[in-house]
Formats: C-alpha cells, structure tokens, sequence
C-alpha cells in the first residue's frame, strides 16, 4: 500500500530544517534503496521556501507508515507542527504502473 505523508513545519522553522536536512536527505536514500520511498520533495511558501514536506511511502500498514514518518530526523527533530498520512492510489504518471 501507498502512504502519502504531508508534513508542515513549525513557524519560524527555516534554520531548524536547513541544519536537520543532510540527515534527512540520508534518511531517505535509505528509504529510496530499500524500494520503500516512491516519490519526496519539501512543499513550498508563498515566498518558494520550504514549509513542509510530502512524501510517498510503500508500507504494509498504516502503523508501518507511521514509524518510517515518526523516524525522519526532522521529525526527531521537532520541525513539523502537524503530520498526515492517508492511503494513497497512485494513478497518473506512476512509472510502476
């Protein structure tokens, strides 16, 4: 099952993400090589700067969706006010269709 995660940084937080961020890229080269991570990139302010981040996860279940978000450093790290994870049906473009 696909998991989409949009995660919306704190206020204020643009340091915080910028310091946390090769930890995060290594997170998710690890997700990548695992075949776990589909698709990732930060969602972006009026202003083009990062706020946020969506991710597109492969996991067996919901809880397992949970965990892979809940170890993101910048998760760990406290950047993200809010995170929300739904089942995704990726229909359009998927190169795995």
């Amino acid at each position: 099952m696909l998991y989409a995660l949009m995660c919306k940084d704190k206020p204020d937080s643009l340091e915080l993400r910028m310091a946390t961020r090769p930890p995060h890229v290594d997170y998710l080269k690890s997700l990548e090589a695992s075949g776990v991570l589909k698709m990732a990139g930060p969602l972006l302010g009026d202003d083009e700067k990062p706020i946020g981040s969506l991710l597109v996860i492969s996991a067996g279940t919901m809880k397992e969706a949970e965990a892979i978000a809940a170890g993101d450093p910048y998760a760990m790290a406290g950047l993200f006010a809010s995170t929300e994870i739904r089942a995704f049906n990726w229909v359009f473009k998927n190169p795995e269709a």
